[in-house]
């Protein structure tokens, strides 16, 4: 195979991912090499030269789950590559995700090339380049996602993050193929519900059309497995939250319940004390004393007395 001639400052032993049952097919797929250089020949045809020994992949730490996430990041030369994956649902908080990917990415390579931001010297960083792979509707979906322009109403900040937008690719790259992958996916989830049918039926319709095929004839059971886990895992959290709302309507059921209870205890006994001090009085019991058998003060005595005795039941 071809060496590269590239040069760089960033020739560290970066940790290897360990990919496991848990990703998606997203990550499984450019977790191979061949499959990662197509994938970055897709974004810089330009490049001719880079082979699959100069691909670095990049553990991205989701921060929030503590925990790997399905989005994609490796290092080419001088470049730090990110990609995130967004589906259907649309947000403008993958520009915040992608922002933290590369502050944590960055401080890594800081780390890990034994520069210190406290030096004097300046810091040899790679250069980012962010991108979302969006296989939902476009719709009028921009193709720059911009931090400033969607947070910030256009105003001008200290921190600027763009983001290239990815809706369908070259007809045929891997981008493309990826992305008709999904969408092949989709309308059989519609067909067929989320069940094994759903996901064996993909796999056929995508050998048939030369829709990764290479990689679905190599992989199928790990694909399978991984599109079943995540069936599962969808499962578990509809599960969980129902779980959670059931619990928490029975909390505050019972909350409510004790509060009724005592409110209606409190209720009796201070009704039970104001007969009982009425009775007193017309005994001829002095309102000091009554104040003082009630914990009551005079004057909330002589108010009670002076209050219209409610009617027997």
């Amino acid at each position: 195979m071809k060496k590269s001639n590239h040069t760089s400052a960033f020739h560290y032993s970066a940790p290897k991912v360990k990919y496991t049952v848990k990703d998606s097919v997203f990550t499984d797929l450019f977790s191979i090499p061949k499959y990662l250089l197509q994938l970055y020949q897709a974004l810089h045809p330009e490049d001719l030269e880079t082979t699959e020994e100069d691909l670095v992949h990049i553990t991205l730490q989701n921060i929030l789950l503590d925990r790997p996430y399905n989005d994609l990041g490796f290092r080419v030369g001088h470049r730090l590559m990110i990609l995130a994956e967004a589906q259907a649902s649309w947000t403008v908080n993958i520009v915040v995700r992608s922002l933290l990917y590369l502050a944590q990415s960055w401080q890594e390579h800081i780390v890990q090339t034994g520069q210190s931001v406290y030096s004097s010297s300046r810091l040899s960083l790679p250069r980012p380049e962010l991108y979302v792979i969006y296989t939902g509707n476009r719709k009028s979906r921009p193709e720059i996602l911009s931090l400033t322009e969607e947070f910030f109403h256009g105003q001008e900040c200290a921190v600027e993050v763009k983001i290239k937008m990815i809706y369908d690719g070259n007809k045929g790259d891997i981008i493309y193929q990826y992305m008709t992958f999904t969408k092949i996916f989709n309308q059989q989830l519609r067909l067929h519900g989320r069940n094994k049918e759903a996901i064996l039926e993909t796999i056929r319709i995508c050998k048939e059309q030369n829709i990764l095929k290479e990689y679905l004839e190599d992989r199928e059971r790990e694909v399978i497995d991984i599109m079943i886990s995540l069936f599962d895992e969808e499962y578990i959290l509809k599960t969980y939250i129902e779980s959670e709302i059931k619990n928490a309507a029975e909390k505050a059921a019972k909350k409510a319940a004790k509060k009724a209870a005592k409110e209606a205890s409190e209720k009796t006994a201070r009704e039970t004390a104001e007969k009982a001090a009425r009775t007193l009085y017309k005994k001829g019991v002095s309102i000091e004393i009554i104040a003082d058998t009630f914990q009551m003060s005079p004057q909330e005595v002589e108010q009670l007395l002076n209050e219209e005795e409610p009617e027997e039941a």
